[in-house]
């Protein structure tokens, strides 16, 4: 089941990226200027941002698996559609309904699997769920340049059509129908003013330093984004069922997965905005080359996922999250040393390492979110924390981008793309990550123990019963 899941989310994490690559053929074969193209890329970060809240709601009113097999038929819908349209409004419309299905996907896809895996397998499940979220990324620019090299661009996403078929057909064999037979109300109130912050907060932070808008509008919008979110959080304390329970925050684990979690990938969140446009406008490289280059990383995040549970029953959530978060950050402020002159063995060495660091720490985030949280809150967790990582990750693009024009202000008459800029970049980014750090060393020295020793002590009940 966790492979039935883990396909679904790598279908959705692959399409948010592997259309950037693509965006000039795409502008050239639909008549449109290739800048207003990106209202392709930033009108499904609105969708996911408008629908992720209601997820959870969804799951438990009409079942998990219900759900989960709807979003993959929209998602597939809106895949078909953005592959025949003919036009930007009709782009944009399907990229909207894409991320209507994955929105729904990805919080309800985790929501299934915390639902059904038994405690002592979480860390070993949700490993898997890693890799889709690091492979997409990654393998996107590379896909998407090849695909659109040798043959058309529109296949980008007709190629999601027999991947969410099959992943129908194991839904339905795999996966079982778990929900909530006692579902809370909607809450229409929360679900307008969350869902028009985030969208305009999103918007608004995606068009600062990206030159989708004037910066006016964009701050304009982010500002308003701010203003209504605030509103949804006097909202939230004075309602039964909120659309997100801001309560959970005061969770110490959870708190720490959400707050330091969204710190560090805010960090990581602008890699696969820094690291292609440095390779491709510093190094020459074109976009299949890069691809090539940066899709090692991957391979670490596949190593990490046999080995994840032994390092975490070894040293523990707290040592792993603090040290791990120092680590990740390190390997991310030296990619911006990296120069033309940089063997490639030895950026993809680093890319490698890298990645396996960065998907551990994603692992351990995503299992200690849950350590402390019992199944009647558990839809409610999944939908905040899954809203708290696709704003961190929206938020590392746009503090990508503003760090690059933020250094080239310090270097008049250099171009924002100067290597130089993109170096103190990754360090800024760096920082940010290692932030997380601070977060991470107030967790209890047992944090999550009872995810990592439940395994050996079911073992124990299992080789000699009734000892206890």
């Amino acid at each position: 089941m966790a492979l039935t899941v883990a396909c679904a989310l790598f279908m959705e994490n692959l399409d948010s990226t592997v259309i950037a690559t693509s965006l000039p053929a795409i502008a050239n074969d639909l008549h449109e200027d290739p800048i207003s193209l990106k209202l392709a890329l930033t009108s499904y970060l609105i969708s996911l941002a408008i629908f992720i809240p209601a997820s959870g709601w969804a799951a438990d009113r009409f079942g998990a698996r219900t759900i989960f097999r709807a979003a993959i038929v929209v998602f597939t819908l809106g895949s078909i559609l953005c592959g025949i349209s003919a036009t930007l409004p009709g782009l944009v419309g399907a990229r909207v309904i894409q991320g209507l299905g994955g929105a729904m996907m990805v919080p309800v896809g985790r929501l299934l699997l915390l639902r059904s895996v038994e405690r002592s397998e979480l860390v070993n499940a949700l490993s898997y769920l890693t890799v889709p979220a690091l492979l997409g990324p990654m393998t996107g620019p590379l896909l998407g340049g090849f695909i659109t090299t040798y043959f058309h661009w529109r296949w980008i996403f007709w190629i999601n059509v027999p991947i969410g078929a099959i992943g129908i057909i194991l839904a339905t064999i795999f996966v079982e129908d778990v929900k909530d037979g006692a579902a809370s109300p909607l809450d229409m109130t929360g679900f307008l003013l969350c869902g028009l912050g985030l969208a305009s907060l999103l918007f608004g932070l995606g068009g600062i330093g990206r030159g989708l808008m004037a910066w006016q509008t964009a701050v304009n919008l982010a500002g308003f984004g701010i203003l209504a979110l605030a509103a949804y959080g006097l909202h939230a304390r004075g309602v039964a069922f909120p659309l997100l329970d801001l309560k959970l925050l005061s969770i110490k684990t959870f708190r720490a997965s959400v707050t330091g979690g969204s710190l560090f990938r805010i960090g990581i969140g602008s890699i696969p905005f820094l690291l292609p446009l440095m390779l491709q406008t510093g190094f020459g490289l074109n976009a299949f080359h890069s691809g090539s280059v940066t899709f090692v990383a991957s391979v670490g995040a596949m190593a990490m996922k046999t080995t994840a549970p032994r390092i975490l029953r070894f040293f523990g959530f707290r040592r792993v999250l603090i040290f791990n978060a120092i680590l990740s950050a390190a390997f991310l402020g030296c990619y911006g040393f990296f120069t033309p002159s940089t063997p490639v063995v030895v950026i993809m060495s680093l890319l490698l390492v890298g990645g396996f660091v960065r998907s551990l720490e994603f692992t351990s985030l995503n299992a200690i979110a849950y350590a402390e949280i019992d199944s009647a809150k558990m839809s409610a967790a999944v939908s905040l924390a899954s809203v708290a990582q696709q704003l961190s990750l929206s938020l590392g693009i746009a503090a990508g981008a503003s760090a690059l024009q933020g250094f080239a202000l310090f270097s008049p008459g250099t171009d924002v793309l100067a290597l130089e800029n993109f170096k103190w970049a990754f360090v800024a980014m760096a920082a940010v990550s290692l932030s997380a750090a601070a977060v991470f060393l107030r967790l209890p020295a047992n944090a999550g123990s009872d995810l990592i020793a439940s395994r050996s002590k079911h073992a124990a009940e299992v080789i000699v019963p009734g000892t206890q």
